[in-house]
């Protein structure tokens, strides 16, 4: 296969891979034509080499559109499970609806800015302080359920199937759970519910790279997010798993066009 990559690190293992910056993009058009694959471009290049040259991306065009902030993943989730994903409100950062969110929620609730990642712009409101201090943060209003919780687990989906997963104990300082904001990784039985519900959301939605945030409250897991780039130290042999599992996938789909993966479990809600 012939393969371009715009991420050194993420492709540094894989076989007959050519590397390329990303702003250098446009000075080897000829080469990205002749490419199989593009492998972990940039966002802003998306559109360019999907629409503009007809090249198959990994991650998935879905994976990009769908992960890009909170919003647009959030009314996925509503839409293909709506019963494993936490409430959750959306609105415009004007004081009707800033003033009606913080009547409707029930406290304690999480306030999120929709384009942040690990663990940055989450919000615990107890109080109208903490409310007025999120909302200065944030152009969209995004208030979410608060969840009965520890820990929550991070799954790594690759391709088209689960590669691993952990758990991640609450920080020290309380309600993060991101390894980034100091929770703890605790490496342990992954409950087949959550794994199953991963597998039945990348698959309806075309997702094949992601780490996805499940909480367990009982025996029901809800999908909290997906990080498309997500790091690699709570599994051992993560980033080996995650490389054989790309090139099983691109090998699978070099033949064809690629066509979006079809849903097949089914999550009882």
């Amino acid at each position: 296969m012939n393969i371009i990559s715009f991420d050194a690190l993420r492709t540094l293992h894989l076989p007959n891979v050519r590397y390329i910056k990303p702003e250098k993009m446009f000075a080897h058009l000829d080469e990205i034509r002749d490419a199989d694959w593009v492998l972990f471009p940039e966002y802003w290049q998306i559109n360019a080499l999907v629409h503009g040259l007809k090249k198959r991306i990994f991650p998935s065009l879905s994976t990009y559109m769908i992960g890009h902030d909170k919003v647009e993943m959030t009314r996925a989730f509503m839409t293909v499970i709506p019963g494993n994903h936490p409430y959750t409100e959306i609105a415009a950062n004007t004081p009707t609806e800033s003033d009606r969110l913080f009547d409707t929620m029930y406290y304690p609730f999480v306030a999120k800015v929709p384009r942040s990642s690990m663990g940055n712009g989450v919000f615990l409101i107890e109080n109208p302080i903490q409310w007025k201090e999120y909302c200065s943060r944030s152009d969209v209003l995004y208030v979410q359920e608060y969840l009965p919780i520890d820990r929550d687990l991070r799954i790594v989906w690759v391709g088209g199937k689960v590669i691993g997963g952990y758990w991640r104990l609450q920080a020290e300082k309380g309600f993060y759970n991101n390894i980034s904001q100091g929770g703890q990784v605790e490496v342990s039985l992954v409950p087949k519910e959550a794994t199953e519900l991963v597998e039945y959301v990348a698959t309806c939605l075309s997702i094949d790279h992601g780490g996805f945030d499940v909480a367990m409250v009982g025996s029901v897991p809800y999908l909290i997010e997906f990080n498309r780039m997500f790091g690699n130290q709570g599994i051992p042999n993560l980033q080996q798993n995650s490389d054989n599992a790309i090139l099983e996938y691109l090998k699978q789909h070099r033949q064809t066009d690629f066509e979006p993966l079809e849903p097949t479990p089914t999550i009882a809600v």
